[in-house]
């Protein structure tokens, strides 16, 4: 089986490091380049491109709106699906202000003040001070830079409305998220779970919006289960 995995914003391969190492013994694994596009659409076509007629597909913030756009346009392909720490829904009022209001600050150069407004919603509080998990979601977002920032906050804010595709999902389904989630809170996670058929949902504690990295022994933990019972 084939596993590909869909980084959020401003996150690339390094989000699913842990994931890649524990779990290349039962599949061959892929991280995704979201950064091409700003439509959501193109980025689901892309994927689909470079993924065999049948795959896995676990997905984060991001990415999960990639995942589901992938399983409004070809559900037929995903064998299973993973949803971790992303939404349905789409964005509330206050969150397009402050998405256009951090792509304002990115097009008149002050993209390197992004990150630090973005980190305290990204990673549990308690692991603020954490230097080593801090350095790699700022090394990530380095990486992705200005231009690619823009055009992936402009495809999130383009992206429609997936709540009409979650009954639709027949394939095996994990939702997850951390219990401190700012972003992407635990009731849209519910809602996600309730609405997908045969949904398992799981919560984790002391964990942000980054739980490949904040939690990855149990993200693994949760990611073979659900890998081993398809």
């Amino acid at each position: 089986m084939h596993l590909a995995f869909l980084p959020g914003l401003l996150t690339d391969d390094a989000l699913w490091r842990h994931q890649v190492d524990d779990l290349s013994d039962i599949v061959d694994c892929w991280v995704a380049d979201l950064t091409g596009s700003d439509a959501v659409g193109r980025l689901a076509n892309a994927v689909l491109a470079a993924m065999p007629d049948r795959f896995a597909l676990a997905a984060l913030s991001m990415g999960g709106y990639v995942a589901l756009e992938i399983m409004r346009r070809a559900p037929e392909r995903v064998a299973q699906l993973a949803l971790l720490n992303t939404q349905a829904r789409p964005d509330a009022p206050e969150i397009v202000r402050r998405r256009k209001g951090l792509i304002e600050l990115a097009e008149k150069g002050k993209f390197k003040g992004v990150t630090p407004r973005l980190l305290p919603m990204l990673v549990h509080r308690d692991r603020l001070g954490d230097t080593e998990l801090t350095g790699i979601v700022t090394d990530m977002a380095e990486r992705i830079g200005r231009d690619n920032f823009v055009r992936q906050q402009k495809a999130i804010l383009a992206r429609p409305d997936f709540r009409d595709v979650l009954p639709k999902i027949d394939c095996q389904t994990l939702v997850l998220c951390g219990r401190q989630d700012e972003l992407t809170p635990v009731e849209v996670h519910e809602e996600m779970a309730g609405a997908i058929p045969n949904a398992e949902f799981v919560i984790l504690e002391d964990c942000g919006h980054l739980s490949p990295l904040e939690r990855p022994d149990e993200v693994n933990r949760h990611l073979r289960a659900w890998l081993e019972a398809g």
